[in-house]
C-alpha cells in the first residue's frame, strides 16, 4: 500500500531524514516511535504530501507520490498536531466544508455516521471554539475519515485527551474503523503504541532503526529497543 523509498530531508544544513526505507502493506498498523526530533512528524508529513522530501519518493498503491500527489490526497486521512479545524465554525459546518472539498457522497448521512461514531453528535451544532482539547482532537478524526480513506495517519493522536478519552482510544480508533485501513501512527506511549499496532518501527537519528512484527516482540523487548534507541539520538 505504502513504499518509502530512501527519503532524505534536509532543512538547512540539517539533516532530519537520512534515507529511510519502509514499506507498509495494506491492513497494517504501524506503531511509529522515536525520540523527539527523530523525525517522526517530518516523514508523516512527507506521507501526508504536506511536505516534499528533498530527496526519495513515496509511493502509494503504485502511484508516486512526487507525481500524483493531488489525486492521492483523496486515499489519505491525517490527524496531526493542529486540527485543521475552523473554531468559528460547528462541528457540522466543518465536516460539511470537507465533504464538499472531497466530494464525499450522501453527505448528510455521513457526516452523522461520523460524528456518532466519536460520540459528538449532540454537539453538533455548536462552534469548534467551545470543545475541549479531546473534544477537537475527537473531530479530528471524524475529519479524517470523513471520505473513508483507506490510509490513516496518525500523529501523536492522544494529544490534548484527557485521561479518561485517552485510556479509550483505542476503542475509538476501532469505531471508525481502523480494521478497515492502512494505519500509520506515531506514540510517545510504548504501551497504548503496542497494543493498538501489529508492526514496531524504531526511527533514530532519521534512519529506521527497528521493525518487528508485534506478535514477535514482548513488551519488554520493545521497551528495551526503544529506550535504547531514545538514548542514542
Amino acid at each position: 500500500m505504502i513504499q518509502i523509498q530512501k527519503v532524505v530531508k534536509t532543512f538547512g544544513n540539517r539533516a532530519v531524514l537520512r534515507g529511510v526505507d519502509l514499506h507498509i502493506n495494506a491492513g497494517d498498523f504501524i506503531t511509529l516511535m522515536g525520540a523527539n526530533g527523530a523525525g517522526k512528524t517530518t516523514l508523516l508529513h512527507i506521507v501526508s504530501s504536506l511536505s516534499k522530501p528533498t530527496m526519495g519518493d513515496v509511493i502509494i498503491n503504485g502511484y508516486k507520490m512526487s507525481q500524483s500527489a493531488s489525486q492521492l490526497r483523496r486515499f489519505i486521512g491525517l490527524v496531526s498536531h493542529k486540527t485543521l479545524l475552523y473554531d468559528d465554525l460547528s462541528a457540522y459546518q466543518n465536516l460539511k466544508f470537507y465533504a464538499r472539498m472531497y466530494d464525499v457522497p450522501n453527505a448528510a448521512a455521513r457526516i452523522e455516521e461520523v460524528l456518532s461514531q466519536v460520540n459528538l453528535w449532540h454537539r453538533r451544532n455548536d462552534p469548534v471554539r467551545t470543545y475541549s482539547r479531546g473534544m477537537q482532537q475527537r473531530l479530528a478524526i471524524a475529519r479524517a475519515i470523513l471520505h473513508n480513506p483507506p490510509i490513516l495517519l496518525l500523529d501523536e493522536p492522544d494529544t490534548g485527551l484527557d485521561q479518561h478519552s485517552a485510556g479509550i482510544l483505542g476503542e475509538l480508533l476501532s469505531a471508525v474503523g481502523i480494521s478497515q485501513r492502512t494505519i500509520l501512527m506515531t506514540t510517545h506511549n510504548l504501551e497504548r503504541g503496542l497494543s493498538l499496532g501489529n508492526r514496531v518501527v524504531i526511527l533514530s537519528k532519521g534512519k529506521i532503526a527497528y521493525d518487528a512484527l508485534r506478535r514477535d516482540v514482548s513488551i519488554e523487548e520493545a521497551r528495551q529497543q526503544y529506550y535504547n534507541f531514545v538514548t542514542v539520538n
